[in-house]
């Protein structure tokens, strides 16, 4: 897979540069090791486009996973322990909930990396809000967040997510005082 574009969300780029350099090389090592067409194994069963040979996001996950754990990133997983104080009163939920936990894809050395082949507000929501509770946790300082471009979205399921969306967003919404720096990363084949 190739980076074919970067977008800087509150000085991402120049955070990783001058402080986690190392690991910013690491991940485009990784992210150049996935041979993208050997991923294009999926079968459309989608109405607007039967039979269709697609990009295989569970695929490219996994080939990504072996690239990032070649180099020692880790998977960062941590429990969730909701509370019940919210809930008015006399109300005793019936489903439990414990085992719930939030994780991103990978972590070394305080940088997170979220590899983003899905449906569009997963994309929003590693950048805006799951970045942001890592970074509370002490787990992270800085995120990159991988997202396709459009060309490449194309060549898979409806729905997926991709680089241009998410820098059309970040730009019109604008940086919130809780946000960290987040580089983006578009990739295409």
């Amino acid at each position: 897979m190739n980076i074919v574009g970067m977008y800087s969300f509150n000085n991402g780029k120049e955070a990783i540069e001058a402080k986690f350099n190392a690991e910013f090389q690491e991940v485009q090592q990784a992210i150049e090791a996935v041979r993208g067409k050997s991923h294009k194994t999926k079968t459309s069963r989608e109405k607007t486009m039967p039979g269709k040979a697609l990009y295989s996001p569970k695929s490219l996950n996994i080939a990504f996973e072996a690239e990032f754990e070649k180099r020692g990133w880790r998977n960062q997983r941590v429990l969730c322990d909701y509370s019940t104080q919210y809930y008015t009163s006399g109300y005793a939920p019936s489903a439990k909930t414990r085992g719930a936990f939030r994780d991103i894809d990978f972590v070394k050395n305080k940088v997170g990396v979220e590899i983003q082949f899905g449906k569009y507000s997963f994309m929003v929501y590693n950048v805006c809000a799951k970045m942001t509770i890592f970074h509370k946790m002490g787990l992270i300082d800085v995120g990159i967040e991988v997202v396709p471009l459009k060309e490449l979205a194309n060549e898979m399921s409806t729905g997926v997510s991709y680089f241009e969306q998410i820098v059309w967003d970040l730009e019109h919404r604008g940086v919130a005082d809780i946000d960290i720096p987040v580089l983006i990363l578009g990739i295409a084949v």
